[in-house]
Order: structure tokens, then sequence, then C-alpha cells
């Protein structure tokens, strides 16, 4: 199945502690149906010391499900995604818009 949100996407998180907050996709496993999305559902994770980094609480972007995730549009509103053809190519479209991504 065509992925509907991809690694560097504009989106809003609809549900959950982080819900209204916006960011960019970093990484997507669509075995999981998670992503990571820079500065949203951040964790602190004690690292150690070792020679090459001085270790601490560290503030770690953990995986966020692909349900609580929405594209932001060209007017800046969350919409739904759909495809379609252009042509002889599949494309996704914003469907508040229908404006091509």
């Amino acid at each position: 199945m065509a992925a509907k949100l991809k690694k560097g996407d504009k989106i809003v998180v609809l549900a959950g502690k982080d819900k209204g907050k916006e960011g960019t996709i970093a990484s997507v496993d669509p075995k999981s149906g998670k992503a990571i999305v820079e500065g949203v559902n951040v964790a602190i994770r004690h690292v150690k010391q070792s020679q090459n980094n001085q270790g601490g609480r560290v503030p770690q972007a953990m995986p966020i499900q692909l349900s609580n995730l929405s594209l932001i549009d060209a007017n800046g509103k969350p919409t739904r995604v759909g495809f379609k053809m252009d042509g002889d190519k599949k494309v996704r479209f914003a469907k508040t818009t229908g404006d091509v991504i």
C-alpha cells in the first residue's frame, strides 16, 4: 500500500499529550505503523558517559502512531490524504484543497 505520510512531511498531532503540536517527520516505520516526529512525543533517556559523549539526561523523540498524525495543507490546516492519477503517475493530494502534494 502506498504511504500517505512520508519523511519530510509537515504534520500536526491529532491526539495524545502533544495534541496540536506541529513538526516534520524524521522517519517512518510502515511495518509498525509509527513515525518519529522532531519535537513531538519527547522522552528523557539516561545515557551512560563514555569517551565520546558526556552522558546524562538526553531528550529523544519517540515513535508516534500514524493514525494520530495529519498532514498540513497549503492553508496550514490539517487534511486527509488521497491518491489520484496524474497522467500515468500516481500522486498524493490534500482532500481539503485538492492540491497535489
